[in-house]
């Protein structure tokens, strides 16, 4: 009885990830604290939440066909990037301590979701500066260089990675939400994808709390893509920053206050 209660949180939890991976690039919003709740300390947490989440890709991909036809072009560009900057995110946490990697993480997570907030003052920035791309499958460097350093970012911590590619992908192109989702989902997969190999090989994984939250992800992530469809674009959006500066404001005051 003692192992089925957080297995079927872990579980629970897991599909909550899988939906909101596919609709907001926040997974790590339930996924991480859950793994927290379990006892779990941070890195070994983050290790094993990367490792579970790599059932979102595989989900997101199965539900995201429709929006994903065309695009394949476009993600072996774009997956080249990740791919490099996963392998070096992985690399960097595990020659990070674990102070300065609880304290870094909130920076990050908040500047990601700012910057999704501000989409449509970028996207008039991207038009003057001329980084908005010819077409998808192309990319100008400056925004080559913003998905590396996403990729870099997912490798290391990847709560809101999802939220960080979205808002460069949604600079770089214009059009509908659900295929930049798509894509987003693909990229910033290929990041964690090499993340979760390398954590598996050398990282202390727990692996029952692994498996548990990973089958929860991929129920969540296979059945995301099709809410997406049918929800409105900017309060979806707006609705994905304000939630990723809670799940920073919470994770700085962790860090911050750990007895609280």
């Amino acid at each position: 009885m003692d192992a089925i209660l957080p297995a079927a949180l872990l579980f629970g939890a897991g599909v909550a990830a899988g939906l909101a991976a596919t609709i907001a690039g926040l997974a790590s919003l339930v996924s991480y604290p859950a793994l927290l709740a379990t006892g779990l300390p941070p890195i070994t947490a983050n290790v094993t939440n990367t490792v579970a989440l790599f059932s979102t890709t595989a989900g997101a991909v199965a539900g995201s066909r429709a929006e994903l036809r065309g695009q394949w072009p476009r993600l072996r560009r774009l997956c080249v990037l990740t791919v490099a900057g996963g392998g070096l995110g992985a690399a960097l946490l595990l020659n990070t301590p674990p102070e300065a990697f609880e304290l870094i993480v909130p920076w990050l997570i908040a500047l990601g979701a700012l910057v999704l907030l501000a989409r449509d003052h970028l996207d008039g920035l991207a038009t003057r500066l001329r980084l908005r791309a010819a077409t998808p499958v192309s990319l100008p460097l400056p925004l080559a260089v913003a998905v590396l350093l996403v990729g870099v970012y997912g490798g290391y911590f990847g709560a809101a990675a999802g939220i960080m590619m979205l808002a460069v992908l949604s600079v770089a192109a214009s059009e509908p939400l659900p295929v930049t989702n798509a894509v987003k989902n693909v990229a910033a997969g290929a990041a964690n994808v090499t993340a979760a190999t390398t954590y598996a090989i050398l990282a202390p994984v727990d692996w029952a709390a692994a498996i548990a939250l990973g089958l929860g992800c991929l129920l969540g992530a296979w059945t995301g893509p099709a809410l997406v469809r049918r929800l409105p674009e900017r309060p979806l959006r707006i609705a994905i920053g304000l939630a990723g500066l809670a799940l920073a404001a919470h994770l700085f005051h962790t860090a911050v206050f750990p007895g609280n």
